[in-house]
């Protein structure tokens, strides 16, 4: 069965996730500092894949035409000595034509053919057996959408970022205490570390799982607030140094310039979407089973979301 602890660092990626998009398409260069230290971030965070156009492209996306496109989100829990685990995995679907993006979490334990292993595993294997680029062929073989672009995310250095904004102010709705840190109800300002307790949290509050979703909504919805507003701040290079250290990416600088230019507009509308399935044991592994049926109410909605035939 799944742990407490590897649950909870599956539930931080949405919040790393949305934080880090939004930062690259609502945040305008300005001026020659600002400029150079957002260039030495991205340089750092770049890390080109071997990997050829997917087979579900035709052609590579163009941003200029704003073309609608795939974000596969890697939530990596780095360990030394070896490429570490993917303990959590978003996809966002971005159409800026509908000025809006879906957001996609697949349970780790789904189990799906893992594509150029030969296996059928949980999915978050992927990336343990062929790295970036075996997690992306198995999500596009897993949702039948192509993922033009990957992030990969260092879980515990995430709250580096949050700190490098300032924080984050949220408004709970319930009084609860977890690890002797106090979180009144009202609007309250957390700290990355605190941030993360906040939307961990889970058995102190009865609606359970509901809770902890609103929760990471008033973390997601309070970064994304942060980083329109960056422009304003003058921590500008602690911020760019915590993306560099913190962030891995194939998307280039001038690519994100595409992207703040053309589609950050679509960061008005975030939908959250959700996989059903069941939990079930085969030979004494846990494992997520997602019906056939609803894989492809899944699929149509992401196909028809990047405006897929």
């Amino acid at each position: 069965m799944r742990s407490e602890s590897k649950k909870k660092k599956r539930t931080w990626l949405r919040v790393a996730g949305i934080v880090i998009l939004f930062m690259l398409i609502c945040t305008g260069v300005y001026g020659y500092s600002v400029y150079k230290s957002l260039t030495n971030a991205v340089d750092t965070m770049h890390q080109p894949i071997e990997r050829d156009l997917s087979e579900k492209r035709i052609e590579e996306i163009t941003f200029e035409k704003k073309e609608p496109f795939s974000v596969l989100m890697l939530g990596v829990d780095e360990r030394k000595g070896d490429r570490g685990r993917s303990d959590t995995m978003i996809v966002l679907t971005v159409n800026p034509n509908q000025n809006s993006i879906k957001m996609l979490s697949i349970p780790r334990d789904t189990r799906t053919e893992i594509v150029g292993h030969g296996t059928e595993d949980k999915i978050n294997h992927a990336y343990a057996f062929g790295g970036i680029e075996m997690s992306m062929a198995t999500v596009e073989d897993f949702l039948n959408i192509p993922i033009d672009y990957y992030l990969q995310i260092n879980m515990e250095g995430f709250k580096d970022i949050v700190d490098s904004v300032g924080g984050v102010t949220v408004n709970n709705d319930l009084d609860f205490t977890v690890d002797g840190k106090h979180f009144p109800k009202g609007k309250i300002t957390l700290n990355g570390k605190e941030a993360l307790m906040f939307s961990r949290m889970r058995y102190e509050d009865a609606r359970g799982d509901f809770g902890r979703q609103l929760r990471q909504r008033e973390v997601i919805q309070a970064v994304i607030n942060k980083g329109a507003s960056l422009s304003s701040l003058t921590n500008y290079q602690k911020i760019f140094s915590a993306l560099g250290k913190n962030i891995k990416t194939n998307l280039i600088f001038n690519e994100m310039v595409d992207i703040q230019k053309n589609y950050r507009h679509a960061a008005k509308t975030v939908e959250q979407l959700s996989i059903d399935g069941d939990g079930k044991l085969i030979k004494d592994i846990y494992y997520f089973i997602v019906p056939d049926e609803e894989k492809q109410r899944v699929q149509d909605e992401l196909r028809g979301h990047l405006e897929l035939q």
